[in-house]
């Protein structure tokens, strides 16, 4: 079976009401055992002390935030090479997901930042390529609202998208581009001298799982909504055609 099959929206929409509720369950369980684990059966930090605990919501909405973009730019490139109607809209339902994702990210940052920096807030190369994302996630959104037309709005969407990519590769490695900055490096890493200790580390990776899961079934649902949305709207031009002629 082609994956390109399921750019049918009724079968996609077959599928993702399969999954959505495994994906619901498991991201419930990931999350509670990964936060609770973290937040309760973890030692402080000998030198963050308690404040070490936010990595748990911290970086998984910090990866998030960045991978959904990510998304977005898969989406918005299938929708231009093979003008597939459920990838424009599947990347149309992931970008109010990625700002509730960068919006934590840049919460918990600020509280992270104040005791250890000592300010909520620095124009860190991280931090404002970051707050840079979250504009053009803005942007992103406003841009699809003001275009009546879907398929002009996808195309133009798509463009912005491609553009802001720039933006959430810097979020990414601006900690490797540049050596300034109060921003430390990578939590996660190939290189394990970089991770964090195992304590902190292990409940950290069930807290990623959780939000990726709870991303996967976020933007299905939206998706699905979308599809609906575009649906009900079609069928209401139709009859409001029909009328028009019957006049």
């Amino acid at each position: 079976m082609s994956l390109w099959e399921y750019a049918n929206p009724v079968k996609f929409l077959a599928l993702s009401e399969r999954v959505m509720p495994w994906l619901w369950v498991s991201s419930g369980i990931c999350l509670a055992v990964g936060l609770i684990w973290g937040f309760f059966f973890t030692p402080d930090d000998f030198r963050q002390g308690s404040t070490v605990k936010i990595i748990y919501l911290h970086v998984p909405s910090a990866l998030m935030a960045i991978n959904a973009w990510f998304m977005m730019l898969v989406a918005s490139l299938i929708w231009i090479v093979r003008r597939h109607h459920v990838s424009a809209l599947a990347a149309r339902a992931a970008a109010p997901v990625g700002v509730v994702m960068t919006l934590i990210a840049l919460f918990t940052g600020a509280i992270w930042a104040q005791p250890m920096w000592g300010t909520w807030w620095a124009w860190d190369p991280r931090l404002t390529s970051f707050l840079i994302l979250f504009l053009f996630y803005l942007g992103y959104i406003a841009l699809w609202e003001a275009i009546e037309d879907p398929d002009t709005g996808a195309d133009l969407t798509s463009i912005l998208c491609l553009v802001g990519t720039v933006f959430a590769v810097l979020s990414r490695y601006a900690v490797n581009f540049w050596n300034q900055g109060l921003h430390q490096g990578a939590s996660l890493s190939l290189d394990k001298e970089e991770n964090v200790a195992d304590v902190f580390y292990q409940p950290l990776l069930v807290c990623i799982a959780g939000f990726v899961l709870l991303f996967l079934a976020l933007v299905l649902y939206r998706t699905g909504t979308e599809i609906r949305v575009r649906r009900t709207r079609a069928l209401i031009a139709r009859e409001g055609r029909k009328l028009e002629q019957g006049a």
